[in-house]
């Protein structure tokens, strides 16, 4: 399985439009993606401060995941709208040999 979360800041005149697209987005995965186990963003301590937490069964349910029409349409909408890179922060179950990543 794979669990992780990206931490972000969001700029503060673009914060309206990222909450939309991340809404849509998220509307979108919930209902036409089966294979994503979670996903859902939340607003983290701080101004502009977002995290999106997502978690998949493997890597090939990710990169589907990656592949949707909504995800290749929004993504590129959201990504003006940070404040500086994304931060990606990968968690592994305690009791299972699990190969991890980092982006």
């Amino acid at each position: 399985m794979i669990f992780f979360i990206s931490r972000f800041t969001v700029k503060p005149d673009c914060e309206a439009e990222f909450i939309r697209l991340a809404t849509s987005l998220t509307e979108k995965v919930r209902a036409h993606e089966p294979k994503t186990l979670y996903y859902a963003f939340y607003r983290a301590d701080g101004p502009g401060r977002f995290v999106v937490v997502e978690s998949f069964p493997d890597e090939a349910a990710e990169h589907e995941h990656q592949s949707t029409p909504w995800f290749t349409e929004i993504v590129p909408q959201m990504i003006p709208c940070f404040d500086g890179p994304y931060v990606r922060e990968y968690f592994h179950p305690l009791n299972a040999s699990v190969k991890g990543s980092t982006a």
